[in-house]
Formats: structure tokens, sequence, C-alpha cells
């Protein structure tokens, strides 16, 4: 019997301090026919210099620099990477991640020719403390819709992706977005409706640490903020065009991030209040909620007269 070869593709960027741990993750898999692929997004730190070293032990690591011609970015460095794989399989991976020693083997053995998609869960975990925060849902009975609304996520890593499948994607990874990156990836892929099977085992170990992404969205990071207001604005058009989802749903949920967001930047006095302000009386204005346009504006006012009215907004 011949095994599939798997290729795992991590971009990286500033991990000196975690990626070892990441990439001992892939030396102990239980399961050995596979290549590492990493792409620097180019590092100032000694990252290089630790990726040689586990070159030098074991030749299924291989270390790219992303070409500077291409858009700097994890997805640039994860679309260069698939152009250097050769696998049947594909393992995007993030190195600040970790993998249980079974994870490729338990998602290897449940394969069969006309599966082109395998998800296992992931779990958050504080980097620090080490304890668990939550797991992800994988599984719905109206997957699109549900994975647009954030009930259900694979993440980048959860999927291992038959290669063929990928082949006939116009676009993997879009190289303009930087936050809710695997979110836009997934979902277009599941607009091409793959058979997938769902592996009910948590066998990643997602990270939260300072540098991790979702802290520059409650760090209020205005350029991740737009780059996530971009994603779900472009599912919006997409949605529309192919009728996978109701558009109407993605609007509402798009106009309750806005209000997430301003309520934070309403509490820690963010620059961007203004902003945030404007952009939610858009999309209320589009879903023709009057109503709730005076109770933003109210609550705004109000609260940032007298720190009070939070719960008007």
């Amino acid at each position: 019997m011949i095994l599939p070869f798997i290729t795992i593709i991590i971009p990286t960027y500033n991990r000196a301090n975690l990626i070892s741990e990441t990439l001992d993750s892939v030396l102990l898999q239980t399961y050995k026919n596979w290549e590492c692929i990493i792409v620097d997004d180019g590092s100032t730190d000694n990252t290089a210099e630790i990726i040689y070293k586990y070159i030098k032990k074991d030749s299924r690591f291989q270390y790219y620099i992303r070409p500077k011609e291409r858009a700097k970015g994890p997805n640039s460095c994860r679309n260069y990477g698939f152009e250097m794989s050769k696998g049947d399989y594909i393992k995007w991976f993030d190195s600040d991640d970790f993998m249980s020693v079974n994870l490729i083997e338990n998602q290897i053995r449940i394969l069969d020719e006309k599966i082109e998609c395998v998800v296992c869960k992931v779990a958050y975990y504080d980097s620090q403390t080490e304890n668990k925060i939550k797991e992800n849902k994988i599984y719905s009975d109206n997957i699109v819709e549900d994975y647009l609304m954030g009930k259900i996520a694979f993440y980048i890593s959860g999927p291992l992706w038959k290669r063929s499948f990928l082949n006939n994607q116009k676009e993997l990874f879009d190289e303009k977005i930087k936050n809710l990156d695997d979110w836009d990836f997934n979902l277009r892929m599941l607009y091409q409706e793959p058979s997938i099977v769902y592996l009910d085992e948590v066998l990643i170990q997602y990270r939260i640490h300072e540098a991790s992404l979702s802290n520059e969205i409650s760090k209020l990071n205005i350029q991740e903020i737009q780059s996530e207001f971009k994603a779900i604005r472009k599912h919006q058009l997409l949605i529309e065009q192919n009728n996978k989802a109701n558009p109407k749903k993605l609007r509402l949920y798009l106009k309750n991030r806005h209000k997430f967001i301003l309520r934070a930047a309403l509490v820690q006095n963010n620059e961007y209040k203004f902003y945030y302000l404007q952009q939610l009386l858009i999309l209320e204005l589009q879903l023709f909620q009057f109503l709730e346009m005076a109770k933003t504006i109210l609550g705004f006012t109000i609260y940032s007269i007298f720190k009070k009215g939070y719960k008007l907004l």
C-alpha cells in the first residue's frame, strides 16, 4: 500500500520564541510520510537560525523566504508554500500552534479516494497557564450559513485538504486580507461543496499569547479590524451571487460586529471611535433600522459625556 504524501505548510514571522515547539510537534508525528515547508515572511529575529537546525536534523523540513515581489503577509507565504509543495494532501499550519502526535495519522486513517477534506477539532490554550480555554465546533447541518455566522469554525489548521481539490480552485488565500483569512479561505472552499469527513477529536492546540492575532482585535488594531470588515463584505457579495446563504443574515452579523467594536472603542476612548460609529450607522441605515440608529446615536452621546448608557448600544 502506497501511503499518501503530506505537505505541511507553515508561514512564520518573528516566531523564534515559539516555532521550536511547533516543529517538535511535527517531528513527533506518528505518520512519517511528510514534508514540512516553512515560508518566512521576513523575520528580523533568529527564526531562520532555529529552522536551519531542524533542517540539519531532518531533511523533510524545507525553508523558503517569501519572494520580495510577493505581498507581505501569511497568505502570500501559504500560496508560495503550496507552489513549492509536492504532497497529495495539504495541511496548513501556524508557527505558534502545536500538533498532537497522532494528528496526521488520524486524519489519514479515515481517507478514501472520494474524500476531499478531513476536519479535526482545535482547542484554544493559554500559552502561559497552559489552561484550555475552549474548543471549536466543526459540524453543522447548515454548514455554510453557520460558518458565515461564526457558529462553527475550522481555523487554518483543522482541515487536511486533498491537493487535486485545491488545484481546481481559482484562488487559494486572498493576499489582500490580513484578518479572517482562514474564515475567508475555508468559506470559499465550502462554496465548492467538497466531500468532507469530520473527526470529533481535538488534535491541535491553538496557543493564545501576546502576539496572537485575536489579541490585536482586542487591542483595537485598526488595520486588523478593517481587514475583518473587508472580508465579511467580500462574502456578502459572494453569497448574493452563489445563493449559498441568506445575505441579510450576514449583514446583521457584520452590524453586530461593528456594534461590538464600537462598544470596546467607547470604553477605551479609542481614537477611531467616531469612525466605528459612522460605519455602524451606515449598516443600520442599509438595514432600515431607524430606531436602532437613534439608540446608537443616543447611547454614543450619553456614554461620551457621562460614561453611562452603554446598554443603549
